[in-house]
């Protein structure tokens, strides 16, 4: 008979516990798996698995060995104050979300590539309006960070045929993809894009990084992608830019305030695409594998792989 591996807490905004109870018990049968509304005992709870917890959240679990951050993003997680000391944090680094997250990178590329924007405005008024497509070699696209979505991601772009750009903190080699490191180089990456994708994590340093100055310094008629966090861009002056066509459309997935607030301009600008915040998310059946081998390995006093370095911010 297999041993208890004692109790998971979860917690997340969205409703879908059960979802995720199910996948995970599926494959640890052991493992008790409760709602953070339901305990009872907070000093059973070895493990947390949580998306935006309340402040306070792990304070009350003296025995806690591991937490589980509910995405790839971690920065939310780490900006905190009541984290407690040594335990290891994780992230979920599920291919799956991957396979989401270059889907949605791609989708993003050939809308502008393919000026899907010119032909919803001319649909809108009626109007044959053709425009001759551009060959993909001709169109230059950088990815901004390159950690295992944004690889991802720039692969799946040079595979289009696509001239790839890739740019991180630290050196990266991906076959096929141009890729730069260092902020020295940021700035020669974006005087070549066609089309920015940003994907990279929010930290003290990429906080706010797309200032005004860096977002000028775009190609008048340049498209702008952002998968990444709302926060590593001056928004109001991504949208004056969108307003005077320095910049020619985007793809904006989040924001500086979410849910972006209803008067916001962004939700009236023909050339620019508004996603909820969904450009790749966690699936439970799948991301369940990653989770449950970490359970069993900090059970069996192992390190878990996929941690995350608080201090550096991912």
């Amino acid at each position: 008979m297999a041993a208890a591996l004692g109790t998971l807490v979860f917690y997340s905004e969205f409703d879908d516990f059960e979802t995720w109870k199910k996948a995970l018990q599926a494959q640890l049968p052991t493992l008790q798996v409760v709602h953070a509304t339901a305990v009872e005992r907070p000093e059973d709870v070895h493990y947390a698995m949580a998306w935006k917890p309340p402040a306070g959240f792990f304070q009350r679990m003296p025995n806690l060995r591991l937490i589980i951050n509910l995405g790839a993003g971690v920065d939310a997680l780490v900006a905190r104050d009541d984290l407690p000391p040594g335990i290891p944090i994780t992230r979920i680094t599920d291919p799956q979300m991957g396979r989401m997250m270059a889907g949605y990178v791609l989708f993003a590329v050939l809308r502008h590539a393919r000026d899907i924007p010119h032909f919803e405005q001319a649909q809108r008024r009626g109007e044959w309006a053709y425009r001759h497509p551009r060959a993909h070699a001709d169109i230059t696209v950088a990815v901004l960070g390159l950690g295992q979505l944004g690889a991802m991601a720039a692969t799946e772009v040079q595979r289009q045929g696509f001239r790839t750009l890739g740019w991180s903190r630290s050196p990266r080699r991906i076959e096929g993809v141009a890729c730069r490191s260092g902020m020295d180089t940021l700035d020669e990456v974006l005087d070549q894009a066609d089309i920015v994708v940003l994907m990279l994590p929010l930290t003290p340093e990429t906080r706010g990084l797309f200032d005004r100055a860096r977002l000028q310094r775009l190609k008048r008629g340049a498209a702008f992608v952002n998968v990444a966090r709302g926060t590593l861009v001056d928004q109001a002056a991504l949208t004056e830019l969108l307003e005077s066509g320095h910049i020619d459309s985007a793809t904006l997935d989040v924001f500086e305030r979410e849910p972006l607030p209803a008067g916001d301009p962004l939700w009236r600008m023909p050339k620019v695409l508004i996603t909820p915040h969904l450009a790749s998310v966690a699936i439970p059946e799948s991301s369940a594998l990653q989770i449950a081998a970490n359970i069993q390995r900090v059970a069996a006093g192992q390190e878990p792989e996929h941690r995350i370095d608080a201090m550096r911010g991912y």
